[in-house]
């Protein structure tokens, strides 16, 4: 009929959840697709070696968190890596999460690595940086912001001409801006407290290995709405 076809966003999954979560609570591209509005959004796994599509025909792309560390330098997120650099270039709008935030970083020349000051989990407070207060994504949010955390890595070193947004307690590059329309996020504005709780659980033994302490970090669970709000935004 000669007419353009609409261009979608796409969800890059970079890995899956706990699967003891996925059966009662559903996976990352549920929790996305909900938090987004988009129930149709499209996903691609490219951690089970989905191809990925021509960056130029895509309306906007989401990275997923994953199990794995952006540090291993596994094919399949390397070569993800580079496909992101190219769709930079090319403007694509782009939102990395947690996996998705390290891996942006990567791809545009920062360091990811093994947090110095050690794995970040549960609710913790964001502080939006001042000079962010015209930021199209995260300008909006209040200076202190409650969010759903769970990373072992993140980024060390920023990109050439990235722009650190906000910070958290344990990480200084907490949301990045990589370039005009590319973000980067540390937290998981997807997940609901009943996740964020269920992680907890989960990971309840390598916590007290860790020298956490589960049942306090449980109670400090609490709803992130204004973080959750970064996802319709985008």
């Amino acid at each position: 009929n000669g007419q353009k076809a609409a261009k979608s966003v796409v969800l890059i999954k970079t890995g899956d959840t706990i699967k003891q979560i996925k059966s009662q609570y559903g996976d990352f591209e549920d929790w996305f697709a909900q938090a987004m509005g988009v129930p149709d959004l499209v996903q691609i796994d490219v951690f089970r070696q989905q191809s990925l599509p021509a960056a130029e025909n895509l309306a906007g792309i989401v990275i997923t968190g994953s199990a794995t560390m952006v540090s291993a330098h596994e094919q399949w997120s390397e070569d993800t890596a580079k496909w992101l650099g190219t769709a930079v270039l090319i403007g694509i709008p782009i939102l990395g999460v947690c996996y998705g935030h390290q891996l942006l970083a990567h791809a545009l020349g920062g360091h990811v690595g093994p947090n110095p000051a050690g794995r970040q989990i549960g609710t913790v407070t964001a502080q939006r940086l001042e000079s962010t207060a015209t930021d199209p994504l995260l300008g909006y949010l209040p200076s202190t912001f409650e969010v759903q955390t769970s990373h072992l890595e993140v980024v060390l070193e920023l990109p050439p001409g990235a722009e650190r947004l906000a910070t958290s307690p344990l990480d200084d590059n907490f949301a990045i801006r990589f370039a005009d329309n590319v973000w980067g996020v540390q937290f998981h504005p997807e997940f609901s407290p009943a996740v964020m709780s269920q992680y907890l659980h989960y990971r309840e033994q390598v916590l007290r290995k860790e020298g956490l302490d589960p049942a306090h970090l449980l109670s400090k669970v609490t709803d992130t709405t204004q973080a959750q709000s970064v996802l319709q935004k985008f």
